[in-house]
């Protein structure tokens, strides 16, 4: 009798111990939008997107204005999140062709370390849910989402407007009102294809159904959420509850029902009781895209947007809130998306690899408030082109290159350089009275590109179309 009553107590006693070490690996929710820009929610200053739900996530945690994609565009800026890593290091990120296409058959390869198999590797359940754009399932197996570490994957394996049918007219995806026909996106629920053409008017609500049932089922556990939204990316598509409703028009309407996706997931985060333990982080894969004129949306005060390396192109929202651990505070500092890798691993007591340089900082000192964040050097990429490179409040221009409609990159001796901290917009040339900090950013760039190894394009080759008999 004594023997089992001690059994007992030693399983009561290891199953505690099991519970109090979920609680020291907090879950990780990683919201990233596709497309979204600077200005475009209503805590970033926009004065007619309505979004509730993010200014109150805003409100209640943290705020970064210095917060940076590490690309201008999609394919390179996720392989960046999740690897921690400068895509260049990877192979995703090509000059001529920005992004995986269609039928790319590229994708992120095996030797990279992404978030979820670290965390996999800890206990975390895993699961992905939306826009991929990683490797096309379809052509490659090897680019599916679950065989990069995650258990779950709901979602487009690329861009919406990737699939246009033949009856599409050209520049479709900039049209204010947009025909299911027009589209052929394959929607997947981990190795099928369980629709095509996807509806896109209910994708978004769909996904955060998904997202609902992923946190709900994995709520005993520790889970990483990666919930990469397809919109507001063209074609522009909302439900019926959200459509014709927001002052912006379609664009509007888009991202208001984004954020009733971000209530959703803090709602059910309350109500299960897990959001004193989760970390969530709100952000974009890039600027707006600006040529998509009311169909895109809006980088605020800052220059240029999606497909550029000036601050349009790169600086996009970034919200973290945890409560009880964040502090309700607006955040100056410069941080990165590829920094969400790092503190993470630090979050969930997992090793940060150390057979490969791993670019993104430790910011766990910013998010509580405990000390500072210490970075040399942050470099701005086009394709394999270091573009420029910012030390402080200081940006450095090497080349320049508008987002659409420069064929070629301007080059710069001397560089450019504006103070950001004075000049977000990026306006007034300060190259003449500050050599010094030329010289400065000029020393990281050497450092930096001396100790790179770039990885061959994995954006290059496609599957070829059959030809008709």
């Amino acid at each position: 009798m004594q023997l089992r009553l001690l059994l007992a107590a030693l399983l009561i006693c290891l199953a505690s111990l099991s519970r109090a070490a979920d609680i020291t690996r907090p879950n990780i929710v990683i919201i990233f939008a596709d497309d979204l820009g600077y200005g475009d929610l209503g805590c970033y200053g926009h004065p007619t997107i309505r979004t509730p739900n993010l200014d109150r996530m805003a409100a209640e945690g943290m705020r970064f204005t210095e917060f940076y994609s590490a690309a201008e565009v999609c394919t390179p800026s996720r392989a960046a999140l999740l690897t921690g890593r400068y895509p260049i290091r990877s192979g995703m990120c090509h000059d001529q062709f920005r992004v995986l296409r269609s039928r790319s058959l590229g994708q992120l390869p095996d030797s990279e370390i992404t978030l979820a198999e670290a965390l996999k590797a800890k206990g975390y359940a895993t699961g992905a849910i939306g826009k991929w754009h990683l490797g096309v399932p379809q052509f490659n197996p090897g680019g599916h989402p679950r065989k990069h570490g995650f258990d779950f994957y709901f979602g487009l394996p690329h861009s919406n407007d990737m699939d246009p049918t033949p009856v599409a007219p050209k520049g479709a995806g900039r049209l204010a009102e947009q025909r299911a026909e027009w589209w052929n996106a394959p929607l997947y629920r981990d190795d099928q294809i369980i629709e095509r053409p996807a509806d896109q008017t209910t994708l978004t609500r769909r996904y955060t159904d998904e997202a609902v049932e992923f946190i709900r089922s994995n709520k005993t556990k520790p889970f990483f959420l990666y919930f990469p939204h397809t919109f507001p990316h063209t074609p522009l598509f909302a439900s019926k509850d959200f459509a014709g409703k927001s002052p912006r028009g379609i664009y509007g309407d888009v991202v208001e029902e984004l954020d009733a996706s971000v209530g959703k997931v803090l709602d059910t985060l309350r109500q299960e009781k897990l959001a004193e333990n989760t970390l969530v982080f709100f952000t974009s894969d890039n600027g707006p895209w600006l040529i998509m004129n009311q169909q895109g949306g809006s980088a605020g005060l800052l220059r240029e947007g999606k497909g550029s390396t000036w601050e349009g192109g790169m600086r996009v929202p970034g919200i973290a809130w945890w409560p009880g651990k964040i502090k309700p505070a607006v955040q100056r500092t410069l941080a990165s998306t590829m920094d969400l890798f790092t503190t993470s691993l630090k979050l969930a007591g997992a090793d940060v690899p150390g057979d490969r340089p791993i670019d993104g900082l430790d910011i766990r000192p910013l998010l509580f408030g405990t000390g500072t964040v210490t970075r040399e050097a942050y470099f701005y990429y086009r394709g394999t082109r270091l573009m420029a490179a910012r030390s402080g409040d200081f940006k450095a221009h090497y080349m320049t290159q508008s987002a659409y409609g420069q064929p070629k990159h301007e080059e710069h001796t001397p560089p450019l350089l504006f103070n950001l901290r004075l000049d977000p917009s990026e306006t007034h040339n300060v190259a003449t009275n500050n050599p010094a900090v030329l010289g400065q950013i000029a020393q990281a760039v050497e450092k930096h590109k001396a100790a790179l190894q770039p990885a061959p394009s994995q954006l290059v080759e496609v599957q070829p179309v059959a030809e008709k008999k």
